[in-house]
């Protein structure tokens, strides 16, 4: 949607409706600017305020008479297709010889991922390939990774590829079945930019759940990784200001200004693919000299309070009770909890050297959510 937007001549804006990674009872509505990038939170608030008649329009139907022109463009989709296959094609790339499992998660890519892989030469193995949207995200997709696994094992695969319901986001296994997400990602991507020259001051932008592992062999090479908070809107906003080229999330949102304007899956999946072709070298091999991840526990608990959901930061024992983790990790780990922004969830994340440390905390904190918030 966001290529489409920005490619669309007089366009004001785009509306998709999407779930985004979450089951279909979730859908709501996502809206970019004619540039193609999200709109800001000041702006998506005004709009929900005007949905619930917060605004002061009176009669609103009669001003929006005349609205709502319908036009099929189905050459715009054909555009789109030829936005990812151009630039790698350009460069002589191609991905003949591979054979590649998609899981498509009963969504947006079903009919163009096939597509797009195919006319670059791969053989590809479809999962969850037809669009439906009462099956969209379910137990499917870049949230649930096994059955891509057992296909990619199945087939022998060189490896596989995850997308979410609007297809902004993927994660990836490799031919162990071993999942690659948005960190290694953004590592091997970033490597071969800066080899190339395209990454602005060795920069990449991602946010604070990226993993230590991740960011110190970064700066082990010289890099600098700037953390944002989540959410790849705010990923962007730290793009567009600093200038770099290069940013996204573990969850698998990347964002490479080179080659698009928001977050997408397909591109992303279509160069990292050509990434490991111009290689030489399986994936699996690329993530073993890359770095090795911190353990890492994220434990998500329904607070269906909104209220207490909201305003997690003013309950005094938790605060405390993160202070005192990280005090006793320092610089062997971190903390981070979050109310989720789509979902009714706290979530609490543990990263730290050991496996030991990370079980320890997780249980102290989560048993402090539902001590104080839950009760």
């Amino acid at each position: 949607m966001a290529y489409l937007t920005a490619a669309s001549a007089g366009a004001i804006g785009g509306v998709m409706i999407s779930a985004s990674h979450n089951p279909p009872p979730d859908n709501g509505i996502k809206f970019f600017g004619a540039d193609g990038a999200k709109l800001s939170p000041t702006v998506q608030a005004q709009i929900e305020a005007g949905i619930r008649g917060q605004l002061g329009y009176d009669d609103v139907s009669d001003r929006a008479s005349g609205w709502g022109h319908h036009h099929d463009r189905h050459e715009l989709t054909l555009s789109y297709a030829q936005s990812l296959v151009g630039p790698i094609a350009s460069k002589r790339v191609d991905l003949a010889g591979m054979t590649i499992v998609l899981d498509l998660a009963w969504g947006a890519a079903a009919h163009i991922a096939p597509q797009v892989f195919r006319d670059l030469g791969a053989t590809t193995i479809c999962l969850h390939d037809q669009p439906n949207g009462d099956r969209i995200n379910v137990n499917c997709g870049s949230t649930h990774l096994n059955l891509l696994a057992e296909a990619v094992h199945t087939h022998r695969a060189d490896l596989g590829f995850a997308f979410d319901g609007d297809a902004d986001r993927v994660l990836a296994v490799d031919c162990q079945g071993r999942e690659i997400d948005g960190d290694y990602i953004l590592y091997l991507w970033g490597q071969q930019l800066r080899q190339a020259g395209q990454l602005p001051d060795d920069t990449i932008v991602s946010t604070v759940m990226a993993n230590l592992g991740f960011e110190r062999a970064w700066q082990a090479q010289g890099g600098t990784l700037l953390r944002t908070s989540v959410g790849d809107r705010y990923v962007h906003a730290a793009m567009m200001e600093t200038g770099a080229a290069l940013g996204g999330e573990q969850s698998g949102h990347v964002i490479c200004r080179h080659y698009g304007v928001s977050g997408d899956g397909l591109m992303t999946a279509l160069h990292l693919a050509a990434l490991v072709r111009n290689s030489g070298q399986r994936l699996a091999d690329l993530v073993d000299a890359s770095f090795k991840t911190y353990p890492q526990s994220l434990e998500n608990i329904r607070v269906e309070d909104r209220d207490r959901r909201a305003n997690w930061e003013s309950c005094e024992p938790l605060q405390q009770a993160i202070a005192r983790a990280e005090a006793d990790m320092g610089d062997r780990g971190r903390v981070l909890v979050r109310a989720s922004g789509t979902e009714p969830l706290i979530r609490v994340m543990v990263e730290a050297e050991t496996d030991e440390l990370v079980t320890h905390w997780t249980d102290n904190l989560v048993l402090t959510v539902h001590q104080h918030l839950l009760n």
